[in-house]
């Protein structure tokens, strides 16, 4: 039936664009854009925990997502939809089995002289993407539902949210699903940036969610605000990311919790250098019964800062509710015009110490991780990906619930190829009286 339904909104998508072609006489421009991207990945898994396996080892399967996204755009609104349909196989399911069938995206976005509103499901990317990410990575990626205001000029932009949640559709895996990750009821969120087209600029994020109690219906309000600063030469880049975390968190907590990321960027000619760290604040032991001190690094990507296995990626789970402390030095090489190295190095460290069996304090080093990754695009169309990543455990690791073994080295590796194409691009300029065809 959800086909059907898919059926429908696409013949009455293109129904409504003819229709406001032939009705309309007037010079607006306007344009019908058809996106296709085909998408499969191959990873495989040993010693470590990773969804959607979390007890057979090693472990290997393929996901493949296929989206389409259409666009009607017109002078002063466009509307918009991404459909995407995410096929999985592993070697317990040899058939191939549909995990998702969802809409990625799917908003009406009005125009005027410099504010922009933009209403339904919609990806959000804030700042370097630490608090609010559309995951890309992701085969599912990552959306909200709501109300976006937009307003930019030369130098400023301002964007406030207002996101809500809802019932989802419980047919497929939640885990392929754009927005069943979603943990608030209510979430109003502003984003606030400067640049001065020098060496400066800023942005800053405010985010005010409001939880569900578990087994109840009272909302707990929960508060995060901070930004970034950036310093840029010819050649360095310095920044610096905090934020504050108070209020009270899901299980009603009273909550004070902070992040610091401060990195510094070496751009050379041939490699780039960005060396800094992460400090995500944990719980004491010594804190009173009813607080808390864990930062929640809300709906932001994490492979980016914290490794690309993702061992630390549900904050405070992954790390005991003791914080994270994450050192990293990540080089890129370009080799080729069209194929560049990176490799990552993490160091990991809790904030707090762990306890043993015996409440006894455990070490606070976690071990460490190096991801070596390539990519190659060797057409405009077409992306590849290979990656390698190893962590290496110290004893504190079977405390935690990621690794199944400490005492041997967990591997990841993934093969990615990216196909997107414009299936159809239909264009009409102002006073044209045909449509072209520019499809490629």
């Amino acid at each position: 039936m959800l086909k059907n339904v898919f059926k429908i909104f696409f013949i009455l998508f293109i129904l409504a664009i003819f229709r406001s072609q032939a009705q309309e006489k007037d010079s607006l421009a306007r344009q019908f854009l058809m996106n296709i991207e085909i998408r499969p990945r191959a990873e495989c898994t040993s010693n470590y925990t990773l969804p959607p396996n979390t007890t057979v080892d090693p472990y290997f399967y393929i996901t493949q997502r296929n989206r389409i996204l259409m666009q009607y755009e017109k002078e002063k609104w466009l509307i918009r939809s991404d459909v995407q349909e995410i096929h999985f196989w592993d070697k317990q399911n040899e058939a191939s089995k549909v995990g998702s069938v969802n809409f990625y995206q799917l908003f009406l976005e009005t125009k005027f002289k410099s504010v922009n509103v933009r209403l339904g499901r919609q990806s959000i990317l804030l700042d370097n993407g630490r608090l609010f990410s559309d995951a890309p990575w992701a085969q599912q990626g990552r959306a909200h539902e709501g109300i976006r205001v937009m307003k930019y000029s030369e130098r400023f932009s301002n964007d406030f949210f207002f996101l809500f949640t809802r019932n989802y559709n419980t047919e497929f895996e939640p885990a392929y699903s754009p927005v069943a990750a979603n943990r608030y009821k209510y979430m109003l969120v502003n984003s606030f940036s400067y640049n001065s087209k020098r060496a400066f600029s800023f942005n800053s994020v405010s985010a005010v969610d409001f939880l569900e109690s578990a087994g109840s219906e009272y909302l707990y309000t929960r508060a995060t605000t901070g930004g970034r600063i950036d310093f840029k030469t010819k050649q360095w880049n310095y920044t610096l990311n905090s934020y504050l975390q108070f209020g009270r968190n899901p299980k009603g907590n009273q909550l004070f919790a902070y992040y610091i990321q401060p990195e510094i960027k070496l751009s050379l000619q041939k490699s780039n250098w960005r060396l800094g760290a992460e400090i995500i604040s944990g719980s004491n032991s010594q804190l009173a019964p009813g607080n808390s001190g864990d930062f929640d690094v809300l709906y932001g990507v994490t492979w980016k800062f914290n490794g690309n296995m993702n061992i630390f990626t549900r904050f405070p789970t992954d790390v005991g509710g003791k914080g994270l402390i994450n050192p990293y030095l990540f080089t890129t090489i370009p080799l080729h015009p069209k194929l560049s190295v990176r490799t990552d190095f993490h160091l990991f460290y809790t904030q707090f110490h762990l306890k043993n069996e015996l409440d006894e304090n455990v070490e606070k080093f976690l071990g460490f991780e190096n991801d070596i990754s390539l990519k190659y695009i060797p057409v405009k169309a077409l992306e590849i990906n290979y990656a390698f990543s190893f962590y290496q455990s110290t004893n504190s690791m079977k405390y935690l619930p990621k690794i199944h073994d400490e005492n041997k080295t967990a591997f990841w590796s993934y093969l990615m190829i990216s196909y997107s194409f414009n299936a159809v691009n239909l264009k009409r300029h102002k006073n044209q009286s045909v449509l072209l065809n520019q499809a490629n």
